[in-house]
């Protein structure tokens, strides 16, 4: 891989390869998040209607596995500009304003997730201070905290990486 990948978005800009790299991994480990929760899923529904016992704890399973892969997928969105985009009135601009735009956007989102990394870094401590459990299996919940929160961080980067690659743009 080159030192650095060019997205296929409309307003497309470089990142660095690792960085791109690293997106990549973690999507994966949401999709087979979501392949697991998948197979969860079906095999304890065949065992409620075979057996009339399902697996203990299925649905905290499914909560705490689609909170991993939602927070998994979020810098590959981000670093392939797959995020919701509204072109109406930007459609006969040129590249340079859109950049700003893109770059204004990406400022506001690495922010926000910023604030969340934050947040959710004193979430999990707290969580984890208090001996927080799901209800049935008695799973601490702050373990899952140990993929969400390298997730967000890799979003936190991926955002900075995205906003200068515009703002890079805006000036060529």
């Amino acid at each position: 891989m080159t030192a650095e990948t060019l997205t296929e978005h409309a307003q497309s800009v470089a990142v660095p390869g690792w960085l791109a790299a690293l997106c990549r991994f973690f999507a994966g480990l949401g999709g087979a998040t979501l392949l697991a929760m998948m197979l969860m899923t079906v095999t304890s529904v065949i065992l409620r209607a075979a057996t009339g016992k399902p697996i203990p704890g299925d649905f905290e399973l499914v909560e705490v596995g689609s909170a991993i892969a939602i927070f998994c997928f979020l810098p590959w969105c981000q670093v392939n500009g797959g995020n919701v985009l509204v072109d109406f009135f930007t459609q006969k601009t040129g590249p340079r304003v859109n950049h700003i735009l893109e770059a204004i956007g990406d400022l506001l989102y690495l922010l926000i997730a910023a604030l969340l990394l934050w947040r959710l870094c004193h979430g999990a401590a707290e969580m984890r201070q208090y001996g927080e459990q799901t209800m049935v299996l008695r799973l601490p919940i702050w373990i899952s905290f140990t993929v969400i929160l390298p997730a967000m961080t890799l979003l936190v980067a991926t955002c900075a990486a995205t906003f200068l690659g515009h703002i890079r743009g805006a000036r060529a």
